[in-house]
């Protein structure tokens, strides 16, 4: 089953769409918590309870799916699969169910704890590693690094405490969710069944000979689908973007700057110390009594003098007499780590720390017991020189720059491109800007990356506005996300037009003779299957392969669904298949094999998909119970999405 799963991506992705998009508004979306910036509440496309879901968020929440799947498909993801009224009135489903938990959330009074949030967030591999030697966070980088993301430590704290409150009612459902072996047994063994099968196809080319289509017919196709050879609407265009990295582009910071810089920044720069130990332990925990903690570190001081005495002995003492699994059989060996890795706390990393290669120190109490290390090796802190990090610390130097410089620089831009509204040289000059050339349509071009600022419907509307296209106004600087503003001025327009008849008349005269010669296959095709239903016959049919779900042998997706649709019970059967443009086909379905038994291990992780779909369709459930409940408003369904 997880090879099935692996090598049908593309009915995945449908599943995805259909069924899964919804249910990922619970937990894979940003939540709809007030600590953000505010945006304009006029559009919106929903409102729950009064809260207003807006467009801005649909759009983000949009984008953010589709660049998800695009990293779980790779070369098999299709925008278009997207780009439909359902897939977009599936988003905006999922985002009012997650308005209904969040609200749900709220009237539980379901909240995190300080401790649960301080763990998160030391969890944060970007935070972890602005930890001091001492263990503490160096709260100036801190500051810093959140400052880059548009947050405060105050909103970053609530968006993670709201962040683990909304996922205790998910995770308590999903957690209760389970699903029998047999059950998955079955499914896998179904997933892995082959047929034997042998195919007859009826192609179009075939036909397409034997197709003379008249000029009443060519001109009758021509009329009824006119706006199918239509030439797009077009403009040419000269723009702006304003982004962190057009500014840090543009940065050219002097030697004092990176200097200025380094200094401030020291800590980025710096490797902290490591230290390789090994170490014997003595369990004494907290509450062990005061007597049985005595002999614990009675026993602990006489291995203390053990180790003493023969300290090249000290992996042997440990193998023998240390209460820690996890190093005793490795001769007490920890590798190497820095402070804050260990959990034998403050008291063990000091101890560690200032041991020489070689050295053993003495009794250790930690909150687990006695310890006795030894340092085996020691890598001391290192701070790069300033020439060595030259490179990296003008990237960085710059990167900060631009952010700040966006957060500048953004009103004026804005004012800029709508006061010089005949040019858009001003704000180039201004923000030391590039103006750049390009052709758009009204629609986002897939050729283009799904973030290029050029695919941003939002702009495309804007460019295509009869004030930039008749007046030749600049548009307004539009936010197309990930702090990027964007200007345009059309310089050149093409109105859509539909050719002349002439103009198109080989274009019609190949269509219609392929959409007739794929009627005459399926009229033939049918006739034949029925006749081949009644004598059985392997006449004109390809040599038997075997197929299965994990290996389809090439067969069309739909032909691949009728042949496992067909009834294993009356074999051998023929189905026929309408391939559309490619003609039709019929396959003779002649035997089953069962699939072989499932190891445990892979039965196991059957079992787990499985449970996991049951604990989607509980979560789906109780939000649809949710939204049952609240007052569900709806506007008008978002037409198109942001970069989509």
């Amino acid at each position: 089953m997880l090879d099935f799963f692996r090598n049908h991506q593309r009915l995945m992705m449908v599943l995805l769409i259909l069924i899964i998009v919804p249910g990922l508004g619970m937990v894979g979306i940003q939540g709809f918590s007030n600590y953000f910036d505010e945006i304009d509440e006029s559009a919106y496309v929903a409102s729950v309870n009064g809260h207003k879901i807006t467009r801005a968020e649909f759009d983000s929440a949009f984008r953010q799916q589709v660049d998800r799947t695009r990293s779980m498909l790779g070369v098999q993801f299709d925008p278009k699969m997207f780009d439909s009224p359902e897939t977009r009135a599936a988003m905006v489903d999922s985002l009012v169910q997650q308005r209904a938990l969040s609200d749900e959330t709220q009237r539980l009074h379901l909240t995190a704890s300080d401790d649960a949030v301080r763990r998160a967030l030391l969890n944060d591999p970007g935070i972890a590693s602005l930890r001091k030697p001492d263990g503490s966070i160096d709260l100036e980088h801190y500051k810093q690094l959140l400052a880059m993301q548009g947050m405060t430590p105050a909103q970053y704290d609530k968006r993670m405490r709201y962040s683990i409150a909304s996922e205790q009612i998910p995770n308590s459902i999903q957690a209760t969710s389970f699903t029998s072996k047999t059950l998955a047994q079955n499914l896998t063994e179904l997933a892995e069944q082959k047929r034997s099968v042998q195919g007859l196809s009826l192609r179009t080319a075939d036909y397409a000979s034997k197709v003379q289509p008249t000029a009443a017919q060519l001109n009758a196709y021509y009329e009824a689908h006119r706006n199918d050879f239509a030439t797009p609407e077009t403009a040419t265009i000269q723009y702006l973007v304003l982004s962190p990295a057009a500014i840090a582009a543009a940065s050219k910071p002097s030697d004092d700057d990176l200097k200025k810089f380094y200094d401030e920044n020291i800590q980025r720069y710096r490797t902290e110390g490591e230290v390789r130990a090994s170490h014997v332990l003595i369990n004494a925990p907290k509450d062990m009594s005061a007597a049985d903690k005595a002999k614990a570190k009675q026993k602990a001081e006489d291995i203390l003098a053990q180790v003493k005495a023969h300290p090249d002995q000290f992996a042997q003492i440990a193998e023998k007499n240390s209460d820690d699994p996890g190093s005793a059989a490795k001769g007490g060996d920890f590798g190497y780590f820095a402070r804050g890795q260990i959990a034998g706390g403050k008291a063990f990393d000091d101890a560690a720390f200032s041991l020489k290669k070689g050295e053993v120190s003495n009794i250790v109490e930690s909150d687990f017991g006695y310890h006795i290390i030894q340092a085996t090796d020691v890598k001391p802190a290192e701070t790069k020189p300033l020439d060595q990090v030259k490179d990296q610390l003008a990237k960085d130097y710059a990167a900060q720059a631009g952010t700040k410089g966006f957060t500048d620089a953004a009103q004026g831009f804005t004012d800029t491109v709508y006061e010089k509204s005949k040019t858009l040289q001003p704000a180039a000059d201004k923000y030391k800007l590039t103006v750049q050339t390009a052709t758009v349509g009204l629609k986002p071009n897939p050729q283009l990356p799904q973030d290029n600022p050029l695919n941003n419907a939002k702009f495309l509307a804007a460019v295509f506005a009869p004030d930039s296209v008749k007046e030749r106004n600049n548009t307004q600087a539009v936010d197309v996300g990930n702090n990027t503003l964007i200007s345009a001025r059309v310089t050149d327009y093409k109105p859509s037009v539909v050719p002349s008849f002439d103009a198109v008349k080989d274009t019609v005269h190949a269509k219609v003779v392929a959409e007739q010669a794929a009627a005459m296959a399926k009229k033939e095709g049918e006739a034949k299957l029925a006749d081949l239903q009644k004598s059985k016959s392997t006449d004109g049919f390809t040599s038997p392969v075997s197929v299965s779900r994990n290996d389809t042998q090439g067969l069309p997706p739909l032909a691949f669904a009728a042949i496992f649709k067909a009834d294993a019970a009356k074999l051998p059967t023929y189905v026929g298949v309408d391939l559309g443009a490619d003609g039709y086909a019929i396959y003779r379905v002649n035997g089953v094999d069962k699939a072989a038994p499932v190891a445990p291990d892979r039965l196991a992780g059957a079992q787990q998909q499985i449970a996991q779909v049951y604990a989607q369709a509980d979560m789906e459930a109780y939000v649809n119970s949710l939204k049952a409940r609240s007052k569900v408003k709806l506007s008008s369904a978002p037409t198109a999405s942001a970069n989509q």
